[in-house]
């Protein structure tokens, strides 16, 4: 019976561990949830020059179990879910919820201006701008110029506009057959 009574308490002990953090979880998902659509309602308009955007929690009892839903307004059109957008809003849109998640995330119980606040120090961007036209290109270009005041950027691109804005560019080439060669150039000095 003693034995019992250890193992009841144990049972007892750890499902007030597992309720605390629950609890806990609950909370830092709802605060961080927050502080991401927080961000990402400032940098969208700044990504489109306008229009709005917001993250909701789909219908659930628990915010831990609770689906993420994002709505998107560019500019000139009506609110809609982002599965409605064209392939450069889309991209628009990716690009400034990941922001506001690399910056959110350090925001969480501050939000204080964007950009200001521990920025994340280091982005690898891969591509993300290949489905934007001019327009968007250079809206995004303004944002990265903007962010990398406070964060390094290493970006895979063969987007000319975004090349035109690096500080530094490498590219591999491949003077002989079979040999390739790493040319860099410093735009900076």
């Amino acid at each position: 019976s003693e034995q019992k009574a250890d193992l009841e308490l144990s049972i007892e002990r750890l499902r007030g561990a597992i309720a605390r953090i629950n609890r806990t979880s609950r909370e830092r998902f709802r605060e961080t949830f927050e502080a991401i659509d927080a961000v990402f309602q400032t940098v969208f308009p700044k990504m489109f020059e306008g229009g709005r955007a917001h993250l909701s929690l789909t219908e659930s009892d628990d915010v831990l179990e609770a689906g993420i839903e994002i709505s998107a307004q560019p500019p000139g059109k009506k609110l809609q879910n982002v599965n409605l957008l064209s392939g450069g809003e889309k991209a628009l849109t990716a690009m400034s919820l990941l922001v506001a998640v690399f910056t959110a995330a350090q925001l969480v119980g501050v939000l204080g201006p964007v950009f200001t606040v521990k920025p994340s120090p280091f982005f690898l961007l891969d591509e993300v701008d290949a489905a934007l036209d001019d327009s968007n290109a250079n809206r995004f270009n303004t944002l990265l110029r903007e962010m990398s005041k406070t964060s390094q950027f290493l970006m895979i691109t063969h987007n000319k506009q975004s090349i035109e804005i690096a500080d530094a560019l490498f590219g591999v080439t491949m003077q002989e057959p079979g040999l390739s060669k790493l040319v860099t150039v410093d735009l900076v000095s």
